[in-house]
């Protein structure tokens, strides 16, 4: 056949040909024309990936999807820690929808890249909500502020960050914590210890434990702390053990990095919430914090957060900037516009971030009073054991105490989804479902050791 008449896929065999032979380093018969595929080739079913096991569900999201292939009509969700009003609709909250509006509207605004760090204005914002108005690190420029995809994109850039370029690479977290958590920061090259937390005799905290913990932990080493409304159990310390934490951690030369997720959807109380963090910044140290805008705005989809770091000197924190660049040009160039343009267009007006406050309020005093139905409906029902633990939690999430057994049987008698550990969403539950969850539990307990 003259060469100039071959067709292409004979040309492209003839590529592959000479390919296979430089990879394998096999010599092959040059009087035989034909060719064994690789298997990226497609000619046959034999993948390159046929070795990949089936990935276990994510033990929270799963749930959902437990939940959503089951036809049961009185199947209940209380696995995701997402809002729902009392009709178990997800919320849009109306402040939101205002400040879409007004974007929507601005005909100058453009769909071009933000920076690598994000929207200046969000990040300026977002700093002064967790901080303060007056916070005397921002007024020294002593706050780098980038904005991240969420809480999980915070942690994991901020965790990147310092397993290069900090003095320690363990870090500390509580036992429990969020199921992502100790993922998040062994994938970023952490080594990852924990600390107590919890205590099951008293479904409250383990204060002892905590401080005995991170006082024999290595000088130096980073400690993950909940800001408020610690999940999954729903205890915080009080503001006097804050105090104490705070000093025994500077003691030591622990670094902070907060994780906060629920400020203003705790207590209802933006200031209130925050004054956790407050305490360690007016000390002059330095921290990281992750912060999140997906359960007080409702802005699960958007994917919207920020990292700070908290360093000595505003040169530094310029430093530190620059080398946050750095991590998150190859991880994913640059955040989306959208959340942090409706972020920012509720925090910077006053008139929508006085609604905010309003709506922010309701949905912390809905959960609130879900707490004190379901406190009083086990009550009613003479449910064994002291259930007083429901009433003193705080924030989305109920450590309900139950284990595993009584879980799965709740959900096979019940049809009620929740993760293994016993944790239920408050804000899944309405005055409609407590007394079938309040049933659940009661026959759970008598039923299943």
């Amino acid at each position: 056949m003259n060469p100039e008449m071959a067709s292409p896929s004979s040309s492209s065999d003839r590529r592959i040909s000479v390919l296979a032979r430089h990879l394998a380093g096999v010599e092959m018969d040059s009087k035989n024309d034909s060719i064994s595929a690789f298997p990226t080739s497609g000619s046959d079913n034999n993948s390159v990936f046929s070795h990949v096991v089936r990935g276990p569900e994510d033990p929270i999201l799963g749930v959902t999807v437990a939940y959503n292939k089951d036809p049961s009509p009185v199947k209940l969700n209380l696995g995701v820690g997402a809002y729902r009003t009392e009709e178990g609709k997800p919320l849009v909250l109306n402040v939101v929808r205002k400040a879409e509006l007004l974007l929507v509207n601005d005909r100058s605004r453009v769909k071009e890249y933000l920076p690598i760090t994000g929207l200046a204005e969000f990040n300026k914002l977002s700093a002064k909500l967790m901080f303060g108005a007056n916070c005397p690190a921002i007024q020294e420029n002593r706050v780098t502020t980038v904005q991240c995809l969420s809480g999980t994109g915070s942690l994991r850039v901020g965790a990147e960050f310092l397993a290069k370029h900090y003095l320690q690479r363990t870090i500390y977290i509580p036992q429990p914590t969020w199921g992502n958590h100790p993922k998040i920061f062994t994938l970023a090259g952490l080594s990852v210890k924990t600390y107590r937390y919890y205590d099951p005799a008293t479904r409250g905290l383990n204060f002892q434990g905590l401080v005995e913990d991170l006082s024999s932990a290595s000088s130096g080493a980073i400690v993950l702390l909940h800001a408020c409304a610690h999940n999954p159990t729903g205890v915080d310390p009080t503001f006097q053990q804050w105090e104490q934490i705070r000093k025994l951690m500077r003691s030591k030369g622990l670094m902070p990095f907060f994780d906060s997720a629920y400020q203003g959807f705790a207590s209802g109380n933006l200031d209130a919430d925050a004054q956790p963090v407050r305490m360690f910044v007016a000390d002059g140290g330095e921290l990281l914090l992750a912060q999140s805008y997906a359960k007080n705005m409702g802005l699960y989809g958007e994917r919207i957060g920020a990292l700070s770091i908290v360093c000595k000197t505003a040169d530094v924190a310029a430093r530190v900037e620059s080398q946050l660049k750095l991590v998150i040009r190859p991880m994913y160039s640059n955040p989306p516009i959208h959340g942090a343009s409706i972020v920012a267009a509720i925090l910077k007006n006053r008139d929508l971030y006085n609604e905010w406050t309003i709506e922010l309020k309701a949905m912390a005093d809905r959960i609130i009073s879900m707490r004190q139905k379901l406190f009083e409906a086990l009550r009613a029902r003479g449910t064994p054991g002291d259930w007083s633990h429901i009433v003193k939690q705080i924030g989305m999430f109920t450590f309900t105490g139950l284990n595993s057994k009584q879980v799965s049987f709740m959900t096979k008698e019940y049809h009620i989804y929740m993760t293994s550990d016993g944790r239920i969403s408050m804000a899944g539950l309405s005055s409609k479902t407590v007394p079938h969850l309040a049933d659940a539990i009661h026959a759970a307990v008598k039923q299943v050791v």
